[in-house]
């Protein structure tokens, strides 16, 4: 499954092939000097020039993998798309840890939790940083934000001031009755649509809305009003495209081989137009707008109440930061923490509406701890150990970042007894981990029962599990995203009931992997029905 349609035999660039093209260009040949016999020599010269690097290279114990070529390494045979299912089948051809050459570029798999384990805790520091990449470098300002810079002190500090107002227990605490509150305004919009009982409804863009004003009014006091809010539709377009072009495979190749990267001029034009276009909008309407509210409090000599953005600022009074930085912490919060939510709660509802018995189950857990009509709010989730197993399988299943971030070491590194080159891109297939029949019985079933059957946390303690990672570079968004999921799935499940679109018997689960991605691949119709039970 390998063999990318149309790839080259290897055999054509052994020294028998070599030969031929020698032979058909040194002096002295009867053929005229043609500019065809140019480009041939051209290029084996070049393959010349390689082959003699490489023989002058230091041996290194590298990881196992497919046999690489000059320039294109395993691109030929392994193509563009590096997804967490591709790279799995390639664990168990290879091993737990396997070595891919992608161009000029090192490409270490890793699939066991014990490597997983060496990589994100024990040598934390030395594979702590993060690769380069040709889109990723225009979206982050050359990483000018937190989550793709490399490890360092710009990341330490960026980490530090992002925490304060988004990652600690008092920020959740604080937070929580506007969660309850947006979650609320779902619930009366399902109830107040009359397609959303019959015909069915969209539901992922009411969530995504909810999303929005979940993290804009953690930020900036900030919400929209429906789906409809012009401003709404503008950020919400542009951060969509921003991941159509972010996530896909298709400039793999000119990332790999920089010889082909004249051929992604357009492709990247179109990611810096974009990125303007995305930092103005943030700029404009949202930080400016804060700035201004301040300044009128300021000149009134008002109190109010701190948001997010508020801290920022102060960082960047103080000279910690600058301007871009502040955009660019923007910029993650609309990535980072929106998206993969979004991801995780949509992938929830649909195993809600396929497995109508869970839903009850949860419900009548709900039920009995908390009282039929008590929504369920941040201080119960610790009690609702069920709905807490749905989540965790929600998130093992369909892992929203299946490779996790990727990381990096900046110097030569030794991993399971191997030479890892430096700058080498390392890649933790999380997603795998939780899925190998090795590890966990019957994977490929949805069952939370296997989360109370065994005491797993997403904290990144348990190197099976690791949906926010580990160590020095886990997301810090675990603290927000773990009870905004109990929250959502749980006041659901207390006030509807969810069944497929008439003439449907199942919502499709097909999945879509990006860079490090996966979610929903088509954003499904469900009925939604006041529970009656």
């Amino acid at each position: 499954m390998w063999e990318r349609p149309g790839a080259i035999d290897m055999s054509l660039l052994g020294a028998g092939w070599m030969a031929e093209q020698l032979e058909r260009v040194l002096p002295g040949s009867s053929a005229a000097l043609t500019t065809q016999n140019v480009l041939y020599g051209l290029l084996v010269a070049t393959l010349m020039v390689i082959l003699i690097m490489e023989l002058r290279k230091e041996r290194l114990n590298l990881p196992p993998g497919p046999r690489a070529v000059p320039i294109f390494g395993n691109w030929l045979q392994v193509g563009d798309d590096l997804n967490h299912r591709n790279l799995a089948e390639m664990s168990k051809k290879y091993g737990d840890i396997f070595l891919l050459k992608m161009g000029v570029k090192n490409y270490v798999g890793i699939s066991s939790p014990d490597l997983a384990k060496e990589v994100l805790h024990t040598q934390g520091i030395e594979f702590g940083s993060r690769t380069r990449n040709v889109v990723f470098d225009i979206f982050t300002g050359n990483g000018q934000d937190m989550v793709f810079t490399v490890y360092g002190e710009h990341w330490r500090r960026m980490r530090r001031i992002m925490t304060v107002p988004f990652f600690t227990t008092k920020v959740v605490q604080q937070s929580r009755f506007a969660w309850e509150d947006e979650i609320n305004h779902v619930i009366k919009d399902l109830k107040a649509d009359p397609e959303a009982s019959t015909t069915g409804c969209i539901i992922r863009r009411r969530l995504q809305l909810m999303m929005y004003n979940v993290m804009y009014r953690m930020m900036f006091d900030r919400r929209f009003e429906s789906v409809k809010d012009e401003l709404f539709i503008k950020l919400s377009t542009v951060n969509r495209e921003r991941s159509q072009l972010a996530q896909s495979f298709d400039y793999n190749y000119g990332d790999f081989i920089p010889i082909l990267r004249p051929f992604l001029k357009k492709y990247l034009a179109r990611c810096q137009a974009l990125k303007d276009k995305r930092l103005a909008i943030f700029k404009e309407y949202f930080i400016d707008e804060r700035k201004k509210v301040l300044a009128a409090r300021e000149a009134k000599r008002q109190a109010g109440e701190k948001v997010a953005i508020d801290f920022i600022f102060e960082s960047e009074q103080k000279g910690e930061i600058n301007d871009d930085n502040v955009l660019y912490i923007v910029e993650n919060i609309n990535v980072a923490a929106i998206e993969t939510t979004l991801w995780s709660i949509e992938w929830g509802v649909a195993e809600l509406c396929n497995n109508p018995h869970m839903l009850k189950r949860i419900r009548a857990e709900l039920d009995s701890k908390l009282g039929r009509g008590n929504l369920i709010t941040e201080p119960d989730i610790p009690r609702c150990e069920y709905l807490t197993a749905f989540v965790k399988e929600v998130m093992r299943l369909h892992m929203a970042i299946p490779l996790l971030v990727p990381h990096m070491n900046l110097n030569k590194a030794k991993l399971a007894g191997y030479d890892i080159p430096a700058e080498s891109k390392i890649l933790v297939n999380a997603w795998w981990i939780a899925n190998n029949p090795k590890y966990w019985n019957e994977p490929e079933k949805f069952n939370p029962d296997r989360f109370m059957d065994e005491s797993i946390e997403a904290t990144g303690a348990d190197f099976r599990f690791l949906p926010f990672g580990a160590g020095r570079r886990s997301c810090p968004g675990i603290i927000v995203a773990m009870p905004l999921l109990h929250l959502v799935l749980g006041r659901l499940v207390q006030t509807f009931d969810f069944s497929p679109p008439p003439g449907v018997d199942k919502i499709d689960m097909t999945e879509k992997g990006g860079q490090f991605s996966l979610f929903i691949k088509n954003h499904y119709n469900i009925v939604v029905t006041d529970r009656k039970d």
